[in-house]
């Protein structure tokens, strides 16, 4: 079995040091390299290939988010998790929309992190339950004030599915391929649930399913 190949990102040296020592614990991890600066995890990234590059988001010369918006750029493959001290919905916006998979609280990066890295290698999104709770509040909040039902029950079965696996990081493509439908059906439909949910971006429709808990 392959290991992981990790790349961490932070410009503190003595948590950089921390991370590689609690990741080389795990046999199926592998840390690659250190980047102490957004610019050389951007340089690092496209140097080492990692799997997985754990970023933080408040660094020197290019900021975590930036950075993960050249990274993923320039290759798609690689899963960028984002360490944060903010739990508010902008920051989590910025760094979806940037292309991140994960997003961690440094409260809680101890705890979720081994998982983070497994879920994100495989390409699928992770974030701190603590996150996905104040998602979840901010938009029953928001429900209320609008006197709104549940907007989920709006959309079709295979509108839901295809909600799923967009959410899930997967293109219309790949969509098309796993329930077997053309490419242009699956536009169609996506189309369709962005216009009865009012979701504007591939970041929305993230957001969305963290906070409906389709995706965890």
């Amino acid at each position: 079995m392959s290991k992981i190949k990790i790349l961490i990102a932070d410009d503190h040296g003595i948590v950089r040091k921390g991370l590689r020592l609690q990741l080389e614990q795990r046999a199926e991890f592998q840390v690659v390299g250190e980047a102490s600066d957004g610019r050389d995890a951007v340089k690092a990234a496209e140097e080492l290939n990692p799997d997985v590059v754990i970023m933080d988001i408040a660094m020197p010369n290019l900021n975590g988010i930036e950075a993960t918006t050249q990274i993923v750029k320039k290759n798609p493959r690689i899963g960028v998790i984002m360490l944060s001290m903010h739990s508010d919905e902008t920051y989590l916006t910025r760094t979806l929309a940037a292309g991140a998979k994960g997003y961690l609280l440094k409260d809680n990066a101890d705890v979720d992190l081994y998982r983070a890295i497994e879920v994100v290698a495989q390409g699928k999104p992770f974030f701190s339950p603590a996150i996905a709770n104040t998602l979840l509040e901010d938009y029953m909040r928001q429900l209320q004030q609008k006197g709104l039902q549940d907007s989920y029950d709006l959309l079709t079965d295979r509108e839901k599915e295809i909600l799923q696996l967009l959410a899930e990081g997967k293109s219309n493509k790949e969509v098309a391929t796993i329930l077997d439908l053309a490419t242009a059906t699956v536009e169609t439909h996506r189309t369709r649930l962005m216009q009865k949910l009012d979701l504007h971006s591939s970041a929305d429709i993230v957001l969305y399913a963290v906070r409906k808990k389709i995706i965890s």
